[in-house]
């Protein structure tokens, strides 16, 4: 296929976002409601402090809505040769909470481009710094690019005429790209997240291999992924139009991927007890949440303890999501510190 033997010679392509991503107070709390993440923590100042942050702390998936901005010149400008992208694993890899006032800048590289059955996997690393020099969070996102082979053709055509008005598609970004290892400004790894005592009620001690954590069923309608994709700038209409869905080859109208990451996100610091002591997650999307126009759909999550190790007492969660008897999650689990 033309487009992956184009885009083989674009791996190692990087850039240094030109602006930083401001963290909002009441973006956190924005972003908390459309994943329905509602530890005080997120919402209250002085529960926050009670958590030992002297700020509200952003939910786990949050940092996707500044991912969104930093990769637009990549998908928008770069990555041309495709349609339409379909996301399908996720890792996120904490290093330090992020907090009300942070400021954010995005170091965007594609790391790897694979051929699975004919179609392109691309995996691109956002690397997050905040104000004071420290990496606070690692992003792997991997997504399949589709091309018109794949999909309708009108779907491009389709998307252009459906999509919402003054949304500039092609103003990006005017970093330019890097090809130099040597020539970004140096980082340091913050061991924050890795060495601070969480404030839980979890005990190291009381968790034990195989035990289960509470489920949770989730109810999502077309109205959550509209707000989603207004509060978190993924405005995709596969995830909100009948015709782009049906045009893309999907059964209807599907739930965004990083929404459902971000409830399964939820789903184990509502059980942990505080969401800064979430320390790795990782999510491989095996299905879709398909949201019909006349009812709701609903997900439901089941966790339970896969190991732990007593020399930096942490433990790993495996999730499991379903929707209408499907699994959303191929593989999903979540590094967690205990007290």
């Amino acid at each position: 296929m033309e487009a992956a033997f184009d885009v083989l010679g674009l791996v190692g392509l990087r850039y240094r976002t030109d602006d930083y991503y401001e963290v909002g107070r009441e973006k956190i709390r924005e972003y908390a409601r459309a994943v329905q993440d509602f530890h005080p923590a997120h919402w209250s100042e002085d529960a926050a402090r009670e958590f030992g942050y002297t700020g509200l702390i952003a939910p786990t998936t949050f940092i996707s809505t500044a991912a969104m901005l930093a990769n637009r010149k990549l998908l928008e400008t770069v990555l041309t040769g495709y349609d339409v992208v379909v996301q399908t694993d996720q890792v996120f890899e904490m290093h330090k909470p992020i907090l009300t006032g942070d400021r954010l800048i995005s170091d965007v590289e594609l790391t790897t481009v694979r051929q699975i059955a004919g179609k392109d996997l691309l995996t691109i690393t956002n690397t997050f710094t905040d104000q004071t020099g420290d990496i606070v969070l690692i992003m792997h996102t991997t997504v399949i690019g589709l091309t018109s082979e794949d999909v309708d053709a009108d779907v491009s055509a389709t998307i252009e005429r459906v999509m919402m008005s003054g949304l500039d598609t092609t103003r990006t970004t005017d970093a330019a790209t890097d090809p130099d290892p040597n020539s970004r400004t140096a980082a340091r790894f913050s061991l924050i997240s890795r060495t601070r005592e969480p404030r839980t009620a979890l005990r190291f001690e009381d968790v034990i291999v195989g035990a289960e954590l509470p489920a949770r069923s989730v109810r999502l309608t077309r109205g959550d992924l509209v707000n989603y994709a207004g509060v978190s700038g993924d405005v995709n209409p596969i995830h909100w139009h009948d015709e782009v869905a049906t045009l893309a080859g999907l059964p209807d109208v599907i739930a965004h991927g990083m929404l459902t990451m971000g409830l399964g996100a939820g789903f184990v610091t509502e059980w942990l007890g505080d969401p800064g002591a979430l320390i790795r997650y990782s999510v491989r999307l095996s299905n879709y949440t398909i949201i019909e126009s006349g009812a709701p759909g609903t997900v439901e999550f089941t966790g339970r303890i896969k190991s732990i190790d007593p020399d930096t007492r942490t433990a790993v969660v495996v999730i499991v999501a379903k929707s209408a008897g499907r699994k959303v999650f191929g593989l999903a689990t979540a590094e967690v510190r205990l007290a």
